[in-house]
C-alpha cells in the first residue's frame, strides 16, 4: 500500500489552528508545525483559547497526525553546562506543551558534539534523554532526528541513534526522524531501488524501523556526502524523483507522517505534495 499520511511543515503566524486549516486546503492528511519560535528560547504563554482552537482545527480537518520541531538552539550535550541545561529545560517545555495541545511527537536534533568527541556527547545526551522522559507526561514521544552531520551534529550515523536507544533502555516514548535530504548527505545512499533498499535494510539491522515513527521528505541541494544541510524542492535536487517514488510507494510507510520541509511553503507545498502524489503507483 502507498503513503497514506502525506505533508508538511506549515507556517505559524496565523496560529496553530490556522496551520492545521491552511494544510488542509493544499491537501495535507499530517502537518508539522512550531509551537513557539525556532529561534528564541522564549515561548509565549499557553492560553486555553490556543488549545481550543487547535483543538477545533483537529476536528474541523480531520488532521489527528500532528507533529512538533523544537527549537534550533538545543544542544542537550553541550560542554557549557549552563547551556546544557537551558537546553534541557527548553525541550522539556516543548514536550509539555505538546501534551495540553494533544501533540504525540516532538522532533529534536538533539545536540552537538563541540570541544569533546562524539561518544562524550552521546553519553551526555543520553542521560539528558533519560532524565528528560522520566520528567515528561506519558502520550508525547521524542524522536531523534537524524541529521546531515553538518556542524559537529549528532546522529549522522544510524549507530548513534543505536546507541541512545541502547542508554535509553528502549524507552518507549523515545523513538526517531529520518530526514531524507539529511541522510543522503550523510552518505546513506536512496537514490535507486538498489541503494535504497540497502539503506533502510541497514536501518533496519542497526536501529530498528519500528522507531521510525516520522519521515522528513526533502529534496537535497547538495550532493552525497557532502555533509550539508540544504533542502531542495521535490525533485529538483540530487536525490532526483526515483528516492521519492520508492519511499511514498513502500507500504512499511502507509501510516507513517511523511512531512515536507522545503522552501517557499506558501507557493511550493502544494507543489511537492501535488509531485509526491504523481508519484503514488496507480
Amino acid at each position: 500500500m502507498a503513503a497514506r499520511l502525506l505533508g508538511a511543515h506549515m507556517p505559524i503566524k496565523q496560529g496553530l489552528g490556522a496551520a492545521l486549516r491552511n494544510g488542509k486546503k493544499i491537501g495535507c492528511d499530517a502537518v508539522q508545525i512550531f509551537t513557539s519560535s525556532p529561534q528564541q528560547w522564549y515561548s509565549k504563554p499557553l492560553t486555553p483559547d490556543m488549545v481550543e482552537d487547535f483543538q477545533k482545527a483537529r476536528v474541523e480537518t480531520g488532521i489527528t497526525q500532528v507533529v512538533s520541531h523544537d527549537s534550533y538552539l538545543i544542544n542537550l550535550c553541550s560542554v557549557d553546562q549552563a547551556l546544557a541545561e537551558k537546553s534541557f529545560e527548553g525541550l522539556k517545555a516543548e514536550m509539555l506543551r505538546c501534551k495540553l495541545y494533544g501533540i504525540p511527537y516532538v522532533v529534536s536534533h538533539i545536540g552537538r558534539c563541540k570541544d569533546q568527541t562524539e561518544g562524550e556527547a552521546l553519553l551526555k545526551a543520553g542521560e539528558a534523554i533519560r532524565r528528560l522522559l522520566d520528567q515528561t507526561p506519558e502520550g508525547v514521544m521524542l524522536l531523534m532526528e537524524t541529521t546531515a552531520g553538518q556542524a559537529s551534529a549528532l546522529n549522522h550515523r544510524f549507530e548513534h541513534l543505536a546507541l541512545l536507544l541502547e542508554l535509553c533502555e528502549q524507552h518507549p516514548r523515545l523513538g526517531v526522524c529520518l530526514d531524507t535530504c539529511h541522510v543522503f548527505v550523510a552518505g546513506y545512499d536512496i537514490r535507486t531501488e538498489e541503494t535504497y533498499e540497502r539503506t533502510f535494510g541497514e536501518f533496519e539491522r542497526i536501529v530498528g524501523l519500528q522507531h521510525l515513527k516520522v519521515i522528513h521528505c526533502n529534496d537535497s541541494q547538495k550532493d552525497f556526502r557532502s555533509h550539508v544541510d540544504r533542502h531542495e524542492h521535490i525533485g529538483k535536487g540530487c536525490l532526483g524523483l526515483e528516492a521519492f517514488r520508492l519511499l511514498v510507494n513502500d507500504p512499511r510507510f502507509e501510516n507513517t507522517p511523511i512531512l515536507l520541509e522545503t522552501n517557499e511553503p506558501e507557493e511550493m507545498h502544494p507543489v511537492n505534495l501535488s509531485v509526491l502524489r504523481s508519484l503514488v503507483d496507480g
